[in-house]
């Protein structure tokens, strides 16, 4: 396994949309496990292709906590086939989108279909934090970010940050 390079926003990669894998084979076996090693090690609850610079269908997650074993999913093409009617406000942050967080509002519940590590199909359902995390890796797959939910004043605010410190960053290497 390796670690993979988590782009940052306003990269123009982040909102492009990802294309559905035609099966998982050993290359998209090899892509969601080096995610997942990307992910833990980040530390994150959830990564999407997009976000390691591959444009594919493809998302990882765990939301154990601390102290639990580890849960890691992995979808290829996930879909999300129905919300519930009820909405949940989190406070959501991104790997993509470092040290920024904002609530967010969300379907409270999702059923999910996807392909799964083994090329199978399956269906998810999810609530809570999981149904939150599913929305929020499958909007990564469509080149949205969570701050895109946000009004376009808190969104330029926190993108302007994330380029100042993309350029300070720059700077300090030189």
């Amino acid at each position: 396994m390796a670690l993979l390079p988590i782009l940052v926003a306003p990269d123009p990669a982040l909102k492009k949309i990802s294309a559905p894998v035609k099966q998982v084979d050993a290359g998209v076996r090899k892509l969601m496990d080096d995610m997942l090693e990307t992910m833990y090690q980040a530390p994150g609850i959830g990564l999407a292709a997009p976000q390691v610079g591959v444009l594919k269908r493809v998302i990882v997650l765990d939301i154990a906590r601390e102290g639990e074993d580890p849960q890691p999913l992995r979808l290829a093409n996930p879909e999300i086939v129905w919300v519930s009617d009820e909405d949940v406000t989190y406070n959501e942050g991104c790997l993509s989108v470092p040290e920024h967080y904002a609530d967010v509002v969300r379907p409270a519940a999702c059923r999910v279909k996807y392909i799964d590590y083994e090329n199978k199909p399956q269906e998810i359902a999810a609530e809570g934090l999981l149904a939150t995390c599913l929305q929020h890796e499958i909007d990564h797959l469509d080149g949205v970010l969570f701050i895109d939910h946000l009004t376009s004043l808190k969104r330029n605010i926190i993108l302007r940050k994330l380029l100042k410190a993309k350029k300070a960053a720059a700077d300090a290497a030189m």
